[in-house]
Order: structure tokens, then sequence, then C-alpha cells
């Protein structure tokens, strides 16, 4: 019994000088997302090398649905005054962002925080998009570029040359040889078709899709999308729709397995999808820029989509710090070469893109060259992309009426102007309520 009151001292030595001191907690970032699947796997496999490259933050990813349900997230989690540190925000949310109130510009955020990033570095066709009075909003995170696929098979089936057509005119010629043939059941489909068919087929021919430089210059803006190019333009699809060699398959990704699984010869969707389609097509396939209707009109740049990483407002200052941390990381050249190469998004520095360049990437993967190859061209006023309040809700309205046009319902003149009605109408609100 006398031997207890040691064996406890020895026990209690062990307890208190044997155990390893508990690691200092780190600081939580955290981060909502839209992105879902394979591209899902890899922002937490990014968020991961970050969260190992460092021992004071740890970044916390949550996808929060897709992205107009991120946005709209994001917006009341602020005024709630509990906002994510960093939201993805696609293209089209840029000036509802801009004008919320609930942002930290990254530009700012880097200068205050004293942490140096070569903007220079960034390519202009990405920044020129998120940025305002030359400074840098949001960071540019998956950036992408419709662009036309197709498949091998099908068209070696119809006879065709190993190349995907160049025009709208040489689209229509392939698709009636493929389905004639017996190699597809439609010629094309479009996915996301407002973006793809509108918002990118204007600035790809130097046409303006709304007043005021698509709304860079002020908030009294107007649609332009039912002048000439546009009723020709989607009145061709119409027309072919009717043919039954183009085939409308939905909004955003829905038209994508009539490519996938063989019943359309060709796809016209963003880049971003090529990580995907090298894992799963089971066809041989390729890949051509977005098709132009050639002369009269010039071939101009398309226009970056995606989305880029917005950092608001409402954390604890100290926060801050690992914030712009995170953002250095996705920008540097690493990060970038490896980004792309897995995903199909755009690499966003010139670094990147040279150190892809070097290691022979893109010879060895033409497809992923594709996109970057639209945006060779110095933006003009209509190709620099498009600034306009309440986007998500335009488009949606948009696609409304292309789907009454495709259906028959409406000629492209009576859907398209309907379309800028109803648009006009939501730029005129928007106006209204974020004018002082």
């Amino acid at each position: 019994m006398t031997r207890w009151p040691g064996i406890v001292l020895v026990l209690s030595g062990v307890i208190l000088f044997g155990a390893p001191a508990p690691s200092l907690a780190k600081t939580e970032i955290h981060f909502w997302h839209a992105m879902g699947g394979q591209l899902g796997e890899t922002v937490n496999e990014l968020v991961k090398q970050f969260n190992q490259s460092q021992p004071e933050y740890e970044v916390k990813a949550l996808n929060k649905g897709t992205y107009p349900e991120v946005l709209t997230a994001a917006i009341a989690a602020y005024r709630q005054k509990n906002p994510p540190h960093i939201v993805q925000v696609f293209d089209v949310g840029t000036q509802t962002m801009l004008l919320s109130g609930a942002i930290y510009p990254i530009f700012q955020l880097m200068k205050e925080q004293e942490i140096p990033i070569n903007w220079g570095d960034l390519i202009k066709p990405v920044t020129g998009y998120y940025s305002r009075d030359g400074n840098l909003y949001s960071m540019p995170f998956n950036s992408s570029s419709p662009i036309l696929y197709y498949n091998r098979d099908a068209f070696k089936k119809a006879g065709l040359a190993d190349k995907p057509p160049a025009t709208w005119k040489e689209v229509g010629e392939v698709s009636k040889k493929v389905v004639a043939a017996g190699a597809a059941k439609c010629g094309f489909t479009t996915s996301w078709p407002s973006w793809t068919m509108l918002e990118n087929t204007f600035p790809w021919h130097d046409q303006p899709f709304a007043t005021n430089a698509n709304g860079y210059t002020g908030l009294d803006t107007k649609l332009l999308i039912n002048g000439e190019f546009g009723v020709k333009h989607i009145g061709q699809l119409a027309a072919w729709q009717k043919e039954g060699i183009y085939s409308y398959g939905g909004r955003m990704g829905q038209p994508d397995p009539k490519f996938i699984n063989g019943d359309c010869a060709m796809l016209i969707q963003s880049s971003a999808v090529i990580g995907n389609f090298k894992r799963t097509l089971k066809f041989e396939w390729g890949t051509g820029q977005l098709p132009h209707w050639g002369a009269p009109y010039k071939r101009q740049n398309t226009v970056v989509g995606g989305a880029t990483l917005w950092v608001m407002r409402g954390q604890k200052a100290s926060d801050y710090k690992g914030v712009a941390q995170v953002m250095k990381f996705i920008a540097e050249p690493h990060q970038q070469t490896w980004w792309h190469v897995t995903t199909g998004y755009l690499p966003i520095t010139q670094t990147a893109i040279k150190n892809l360049e070097a290691s022979l990437h893109f010879k060895k993967n033409p497809e992923q060259w594709t996109a970057l190859s639209q945006l060779q061209a110095k933006p003009t006023a209509n190709s620099l992309g498009h600034r306009l309040g309440n986007f998500v809700q335009i488009r949606e309205a948009i696609e409304g009426e292309m789907e009454h046009i495709f259906a028959g319902k409406k000629t492209a003149k009576q859907g398209l102007d309907d379309a800028v009605a109803k648009g006009n109408e939501i730029l005129k609100e928007f106006a209204a309520a974020n004018t002082q």
C-alpha cells in the first residue's frame, strides 16, 4: 500500500511532462464554391496543397450549389454578418459583386497585407473583365472559353476530313453529312446557350452586345442582341433545328450527354470540360475554335467565362493575411500549370503559359491550346466582356426566349425582341437601385 503514492507521482510525471504539447490551432479560411464532380475533387486537392504548404492557415472548402445559388448565398450571408472569407462567383455576377458593398478588392487586399504579386503577369483578356479603373477586383480562378468539340470517329464514318469546321457555313454542311451518313443522329448541340451563342459569338465577331461598351461605361444600359447579326445567327440555328441537324438540349451543361453518348457529332461547350472528357469519352475526339461567320465580320476574341474568387468583407482583420496568402498561392505558376493540365481551365499568367510551351505541353495536347488561341487579339470595346447588373436574370430571360425560337413558337426577331424588352427592364431596375 505504501507504494501507491509513488506510483501516482510517477504517472503524474508522465502525464505532466511526457505528453506532447498541443499544437497551435490554425486560423480557418472559409471558401464557398460551385464545383462538383471531378472539378470539385480538383478544388479539394488544390485546397489540400495550400493547407500542407504552410502551418498557420487551413482553408475549409464548401460546395454551396450552383453558380447562382452560391452568389445568392454569399450576399445573404454578408447581410446576416456571417460571410465566408472567399466566394467563387461566375462571370455574370461581376457587376452585382462590384456594387454590392460586400467585397474587399483583391488589389487592395494584397497591397494592405504587403504581399507582392506581379499583376502584369496576368493575361489581359482575363484581368480586363474583372478590373475597374485599371485595378483587379477579384482573383481569376477557373477561367474558360467556349470551343467546339467534334467526334473524330463520327467524322471518319461520314467520310469527312479529320478537322473541325471553322465557319458556321461549314458547321451546317458537316452536320448534314454526318446525319445523312448515319454517323450521328444530329450534327451539333450547344451548352450554356446564351453564353456560347450570344455572349461569346457577338464579341467573336466584334459586335456590340449592349450599349455603354457592353455596360462598362454606365448603368443606363440596353441590350443590342436583336439587331441584324443576332437575328441572322439565331435564325440560322432555328432553321437547322427545324431541319434536324441542330439539336437544342437545354441550359447549362444539360446538352452534354448528346455528345458524350454519340448522338450529336459536335458540341459547343466550355474548355473546362476537357479534363473530364479526357477521362470519360469512349471515342476519339478533337477541338476547334468557336465557329465564325466570316466576312464581312471581323474575327476578334471570345470572352473569358468561368468564375473568379471574391474576398468578402466582414471577417476578423487578422484573417485577411491568410486570405491574401491563399490568393498568392493560387496565382503562382506551379499551381496555375497544375490547374490547367488537370481541368482544362485557362492558365491566367504569362509565366505559366511560357512554362507550358517550353515543356511542349500544347503540342502534345493541342486541345488545351484551342481556348487560348481565341484570346490572342487585343480586346475591343465590343469584346472586353459584359458588365451588366443582374446578369443572371438577364441570361435566364434570354434563354427562355431562345427556347421559344427553337421550339418554333416565335421567329428569331420576335424572340430576340422579347428577350431585349425583358432584359432592358431588368437593367433599368438594377440601375435605379444602384444610382445615388
